[in-house]
């Protein structure tokens, strides 16, 4: 369930390999960064914005300085708490590659509205790019980007949710995001299996997984449906004790009502 998507995503496999001083606490460090700027922005702490803001600060596409993106983050807080949504708004997904005095954060965000089209609730899905850089042995954000996702990048990002969904047992995951005529067949048994079934399968208290992963990711769409071919990997403990397996996979998505569910998924294992 991997598909490396535009410039970015092969820029930041680049700069991964070439920032190997990034380890995972500086990691969980430039994290923890990102969301007190997060918190900071959403209450309009403007002391807190000086001093995460670099003063040669620059945000793209609209060329913001620094005393204007403060600005805008403290006024729309202001209309925030004069107007409170019942939006809500998560990050996830963080790739984060840094050098001792340079740093990039990239991010997925998800906006859920209980207002969308019709009535009904709604997620959307954007993206998030930071970089930074420590002066005085301090970070500082030096410039900002992001935009919407297309629909390449959301079937990545939610094949990777679909990988912490089977790490975590995550029965409301499935049931949420597989189609309500979802069909599968089981790469062990040859079994064809209904929604139900499936989650059933997957969803076993028996099981106990160490590692969930995916390899050579391919996406392609076509308007309304896509196709996602890969290898996922699985190691952990089930009722027959320990596995460590391979399938190569192709999980069939549509698109309705505005959002992609899965449709289908079908597995071969594959020899060690």
């Amino acid at each position: 369930m991997r598909y490396i998507f535009g410039v970015l995503l092969i820029t930041l496999a680049v700069a991964g390999a070439a920032f190997a001083q990034c380890s995972d606490a500086d990691k969980k460090a430039l994290e923890a960064f990102d969301h007190d700027w997060g918190a900071a922005s959403t209450s309009g702490d403007r002391a807190a914005l000086m001093n995460i803001y670099a003063d040669d600060y620059m945000g793209m596409p609209q060329m913001q300085g620094k005393a204007a993106a403060i600005d805008g983050a403290v006024k729309s807080a202001e209309r925030a708490k004069a107007n409170p949504s019942p939006d809500k708004v998560t990050y996830d997904h963080y790739f984060i590659t840094c050098t001792p005095n340079s740093a990039t954060i990239t991010h997925r965000n998800t906006i859920w509205t209980p207002d969308g089209m019709g009535g009904k609730p709604e997620t959307f899905y954007t993206r998030s790019v930071h970089f930074l850089e420590k002066r005085n042995g301090k970070w500082l954000a030096v410039s900002n980007a992001g935009g919407g996702l297309d629909d390449y990048a959301v079937l990545w990002y939610l094949e990777q949710d679909w990988n912490d969904a089977v790490m975590k047992q995550d029965k409301a995951w499935f049931e949420k995001n597989y189609a309500s005529d979802f069909s599968s067949i089981s790469s062990g048994s040859g079994t064809l299996m209904s929604k139900a079934e499936d989650i059933a399968d997957t969803v076993d208290p028996k099981t106990k997984f160490d590692a969930v992963d995916t390899t050579d990711m391919n996406i392609r769409v076509d308007g309304d449906k896509a196709v996602v071919t890969g290898v996922f990997h699985t190691k952990g403990t089930g009722d027959k004790g320990p596995f460590d397996r391979r399938v190569r996979y192709t999980d069939v998505w549509i698109k309705r009502d505005g959002h992609w569910v899965a449709w289908s998924s079908q597995g071969t294992n594959l020899a060690k």
